[in-house]
């Protein structure tokens, strides 16, 4: 039914990486290695491969990430490659099965019906902008240390203690995938508290996929995750992006996302070692 759309995010998934990453071949997998400083790339299956990723691919990419101290991370869609689940897990990896979901456009609200809190487009040429990015980073880092959509007591003060100032050369990447439409960065926050939310989507041509949606614990159920989204989606679709999707971390993650019209069509496999408790 979607396979049309299945190949879109495929070529997506692949081109993304492309230009700060070099490519490695294991059989039916491809692993981006980062070229200079960043977050990690992962693992994906091959375009065109004529078999499905083996255990001994995985294997050898698991391998190859250890020895360059990579995270031993793999990401796919599940409608696309089904047979790579139980390879997975047969090597010993634990599986987060994503809902993928895509933007119906005539279901988006006006982000600012969605919250009280303003949220705005970071600005390539501001004269914040350094501050803008690395306040998005510590905001991330703190949401995503206590995932889901529960409040909790995290709030500013740990944003401020996880500011880090960034290098030169990741400031710059940002300032150009920005400035040249790959990339719409946004904060939502008050002026008294700063910070609290905030998101990134990443765009190749008519495609785009947002992600990195996160709020302090302390100021959740405020509607920030779902004004974030769709300020974000409202952006895409103003710069002519046909296709927006993501993926949500949970079912009550996915809940935020379908108020801000956004459905689901499939799974997004994230594939990373067994926690192996003592």
């Amino acid at each position: 039914m979607y396979k049309d759309l299945f190949d879109r995010l495929e070529r997506f998934y692949d081109a993304v990486p492309r230009d700060a990453a070099r490519v490695e071949e294991y059989g039916g997998l491809v692993l981006f290695v980062r070229d200079g400083g960043g977050f990690p790339f992962y693992a994906r299956p091959r375009p065109g491969a004529d078999e499905p990723p083996s255990l001994a691919d995985v294997s050898a990419v698991r391998e190859r990430q250890r020895e360059l101290g990579l995270p031993e991370a793999l990401e796919w869609v599940h409608e696309t490659t089904p047979d790579l689940l139980p390879v997975a897990r047969s090597a010993g990896l634990s599986v987060l099965e994503a809902p993928l979901m895509v933007l119906d456009p005539a279901e988006l609200p006006n982000p600012a019906g969605l919250s009280d809190v303003p949220v705005r487009v970071l600005d390539a040429d501001g004269p914040d902008f350094a501050a803008d990015v690395a306040a998005r980073r510590a905001v991330a880092a703190v949401a995503f240390a206590a995932p889901g959509t529960a409040p909790g007591d995290l709030g500013p003060e740990h944003r401020d203690a996880a500011m880090m100032e960034l290098e030169v050369a990741a400031l710059d990447e940002e300032r150009v995938r920005i400035a040249d439409g790959r990339r719409i960065s946004v904060l939502a926050g008050t002026p008294a508290e700063g910070a609290l939310a905030s998101g990134i989507a990443m765009r190749v041509g008519d495609v785009a996929e947002i992600a990195g949606v996160g709020t302090l614990p302390a100021a959740r159920r405020r509607g920030l995750g779902a004004a974030v989204t769709a300020t974000l989606a409202r952006e895409l679709l103003a710069a002519g992006t046909d296709l927006v999707f993501l993926s949500a971390g949970s079912e009550d993650i996915a809940r935020v996302y379908l108020r801000v019209g956004f459905r689901r069509i499939g799974t997004a496999c994230i594939a990373e070692p067994a926690l192996v408790l003592p």
